[in-house]
């Protein structure tokens, strides 16, 4: 189990957290069967505080560690890994930062600062300079979390840059643009990680950043690598995932011996050998995970930077968790026999959950590949660091 002292201080001690879990655990299968997190649950996140965890205190958040947030969406994600994965998008705090601070003023003036942000940054689509700002039109895939969203951020080519390695993202109301519900998969069904569409939504300049760009707030968190982060926030599901799989298993243990007269399960050699090995291999990828991000944290605290190498940890450390979580529920679900196949288990959406963690560009063998290059004093490809 999480250490909830580790947390965001006002969501660690917050006595709703607890209850919130388990309605979250159980109404997963209602989750799937939606499609997505139904806007009552996306409430009671708001509530929690999970959307305010990264938003600057200047504006009225609470301007969290990275390693606590990450600590949040863990905890979040042993109960289902979809609703960890939406909360996770919370991180959204750190990508509008990089909007002027005029622009950042606005919106969490008129909006508040529990705004649910939601992104589909690919493909880019260019757009014209029109009076005001820009015009924007096109279609995004993989918006996590857009159908409990209040501000949405999609792709953009503006004339002038051309097709950029880092993509400039153009913001605006939910309500001015369509989402299309088309998100199918096997795994993670309940993000709602559908397409988004707009037609000819014009965005003022002040209203759009490069992803990935330097923050506009100067405060520690405003300086932690941003596209690390948005790695971490993700790969730290599959770790939620892993430990959520393994309590499944032991629970498992408690119960009647085998319909074929079989030792229970915890009696048996072979599953206690199993359950230290991935007990052992989660919470070493768990500690070196964390690790990482204390190590580049320790940095931006001193006022310093943090050197390249530190960030390709950030980057490997995550890709490692993430493939480490996605194997830990697959052979938890080994462990279970036919039990873990029925979708009455939690275990068959777990390992479907976790194997699509695993999916995500930012866990790709590119990422082992940039990590290498830079072991040998190699530059990694652009957008890596």
């Amino acid at each position: 189990m999480t250490d909830t002292t580790s947390l965001p201080a006002g969501i660690g001690s917050n006595p709703e957290l607890a209850d919130l879990l388990q309605d979250i655990h159980k109404r997963r299968r209602e989750f799937e069967a939606l499609g997505h997190i139904p806007q009552d649950m996306i409430d009671r996140l708001k509530k929690l505080g999970v959307y305010r965890a990264l938003v600057a205190k200047r504006f009225g958040g609470d301007e969290c560690t990275p390693a606590e947030f990450c600590r949040l969406i863990e905890l979040i994600s042993q109960a289902d890994g979809s609703t960890g994965w939406v909360a996770s998008f919370a991180v959204g705090g750190i990508y509008l930062s990089a909007l002027p601070v005029a622009t950042q003023e606005k919106l969490y003036a008129d909006g508040g600062v529990d705004q649910v942000f939601a992104g589909g940054i690919f493909p880019p689509q260019p757009v014209k300079v029109v009076e005001g700002g820009f015009e924007v039109s096109g279609r995004w895939h993989f918006s996590s979390g857009s159908m409990g969203s209040d501000v949405v951020g999609v792709g953009i080519i503006p004339p002038a840059e051309g097709a950029a390695a880092l993509p400039r993202m153009a913001v605006m109301r939910r309500d001015q643009i369509r989402i299309e519900q088309n998100w199918d998969v096997m795994g993670l069904k309940a993000t709602g990680s559908n397409d988004l569409v707009a037609e000819g939504v014009v965005v003022q300049e002040d209203w759009t950043f490069v992803r990935g760009s330097a923050s506009s707030l100067d405060t520690p968190l405003y300086q932690y690598p941003a596209l690390a982060f948005a790695a971490q926030v993700l790969a730290v599901v599959a770790l939620g995932i892993g430990r959520g799989a393994i309590d499944e298993v032991l629970q498992m243990a408690a119960g009647r011996k085998s319909v074929t007269g079989a030792p229970n399960l915890g009696e048996r050699v072979y599953a206690q050998l199993e359950v230290a090995r991935i007990e052992a291999e989660l919470r070493a990828a768990r500690s070196w995970f964390y690790e990482a991000i204390n190590d580049v944290w320790q940095v931006l605290v001193a006022g310093d930077k943090p050197e390249d190498h530190l960030i390709s940890m950030l980057r490997l450390s995550a890709t490692h968790a993430a493939r480490v979580g996605a194997d830990v529920a697959r052979r938890a679900q080994m462990l279970s026999g036919m039990t873990g196949v029925y979708e009455a288990s939690p275990l068959a959406q777990q390992v479907r959950d976790a194997q699509m963690v695993t999916q995500h560009a930012f866990m790709g063998d590119i990422i082992y590949q940039n990590a290498g290059a830079m072991r040998f004093g190699l530059s990694p490809l652009p957008g890596y660091l």
